[in-house]
């Protein structure tokens, strides 16, 4: 396999994955109260927002660099 191919893979799979989730979640844990022994934690969960532009330019070059490698083998 090429790797033109395998680039097209997986940008068409991280495309499917950007439209499919619009963004990654996480948790971020901080410390409020810190006195020896107590210690106060809040948890916020926050997202990094990824745009559907994103995936389907992602997936629209997957498909693209797909065919122009099945194209240079025939």
């Amino acid at each position: 396999m090429k790797a033109t191919a395998i680039v097209g893979i997986l940008l068409i799979v991280l495309g499917v994955f950007a439209l499919a989730y619009q963004g990654i979640r996480y948790t971020d844990r901080e410390t409020v109260i810190d006195l020896g022994p107590i210690e106060a934690q809040t948890e916020t969960q926050k997202t990094i927002p990824l745009p559907p532009i994103l995936g389907a330019s992602a997936l629209a070059a997957g498909v693209i660099l797909l065919v122009a490698s099945a194209r240079k083998h025939a």
